[in-house]
């Protein structure tokens, strides 16, 4: 695979999470200048979240039974002009009609994007790494990028906001021929459903512990190393850019040591990674802030090639779980955490949350690699 193809990948998945990233980057502009009131803004997240997670293994199904390559460009426009919609209409059943295209947009994109990324790279790990890599900076981006546009404008400059889909999409056309030759070259085996569940509940748990950390550290370092948003904003930094590194980091070792025991080890150090946040007193927390990201990263984009290996003959299905419906559920259950916080105290909060990676950890020893025989094409 050359350097620029995977540039090419990456920028195009970034240009379609980004836009997951700037739905919450909405919320205090519609607050502000529309005077909604909580209740209204959170239906905005919920339409985003909900159809990005929960519609893209339907759309995972229609890949596997027609070759859709069409909906890469197709699901990034959609997601760019649905935020771009949204500044041109103050109505609100209009303006969340636009939020759902958005997240409508994103679950189109994702099942087809990585079958497009196994064609290209050939499953490569480290080139998977950096198409996985590609997501997580779009993301961590939208508000760096989009929070300026809509200070300087305000929400009727949100179709400003459509550029870095138009330019993901001029981007990701020149790979798509790829797919299409790729198609007739993809394995074919015995589909492994028991693995794959197991990897499933894998990722949920990873969700959960993940989701967990963003949502509360913040708030937590405040706590217990220094009062003030600066504490808490370096604390999220490393967070962030831990997982950027994990994610790299992932294929190479996945190389060396085959992507089930990367796994497993990476699940295990989270463990220790996870309780020393929780546990340690003191500016030392930021190593282990680090630590966790890293850890629970390294098996980010193993969990998409390994998903598609498990079920050989359902890449479009396997795509639309693991890019999808099991990485979004941690948000679903962060009510649930938030209530538990309420209850008892956030170091409480996050103490548990050392018990799910161990449950991964032990899933994970269940697993094993996908066979390497596998019967080609007809």
């Amino acid at each position: 695979m050359r350097a620029n193809e995977r540039f090419l990948l990456s920028f195009g998945h970034a240009s379609v999470d980004l836009y997951q990233g700037v739905v919450p980057v909405l919320v205090p502009f519609l607050v502000a200048e529309r005077h909604y009131d909580y209740l209204a803004v959170s239906g905005f997240v919920l339409a985003a979240s909900l159809l990005s997670s929960v519609v893209q293994p339907l759309f995972g199904v229609l890949t596997d039974r027609w070759a859709m390559p069409w909906l890469v460009p197709a699901g990034t426009l959609a997601a760019g002009l649905g935020v771009a919609l949204l500044g041109l209409t103050a109505s609100y059943p209009l303006s969340l009609a636009a939020i759902a295209l958005t997240g409508f947009g994103v679950a189109a994109y994702h099942p087809e994007a990585a079958r497009l990324a196994r064609a290209v790279t050939g499953g490569d790990h480290v080139a998977m790494s950096w198409f996985s890599l590609g997501g997580n900076a779009g993301f961590a981006l939208a508000p760096v990028i989009a929070t300026p546009v809509l200070a300087a404008g305000g929400l009727a400059a949100a179709p400003l906001l459509l550029v870095p889909a138009l330019l993901g999409t001029l981007i990701t056309l020149p790979l798509l021929g790829r797919r299409a030759d790729g198609a007739a070259e993809e394995a074919r085996g015995r589909d492994d459903w028991p693995a794959f569940r197991a990897l499933s509940a894998v990722i949920v748990l990873r969700s959960i512990v993940y989701v967990g950390l963003s949502t509360f550290l913040g708030l937590f370092v405040q706590q217990r190393v220094q009062p003030g948003d600066t504490a808490g904003g370096a604390a999220l930094f490393v967070l962030f850019a831990g997982g950027a590194a994990g994610t790299v980091l992932g294929g190479r070792l996945a190389r060396r040591w085959g992507r089930v025991r990367t796994m497993r080890r990476a699940y295990g150090t989270s463990v220790f990674a996870v309780a020393g946040v929780a546990l340690v007193p003191g500016p030392a927390l930021y190593g282990f802030v680090a630590a966790a990201a890293i850890a629970l990263y390294v098996p980010f984009s193993l969990h998409i090639t390994l998903g598609q290996d498990y079920l050989p003959n359902r890449v479009g299905t396997a795509s639309g779980v693991t890019l999808g419906l099991a990485v979004s559920v941690g948000g679903v259950l962060a009510p649930a955490l938030g209530a538990l916080a309420d209850a008892t105290s956030l170091h409480t909060t996050l103490a548990a949350l050392t018990v799910l990676p161990a449950l991964a950890w032990l899933l994970a020893r269940r697993l094993r690699e996908p066979a390497e025989v596998r019967e080609p094409v007809r």
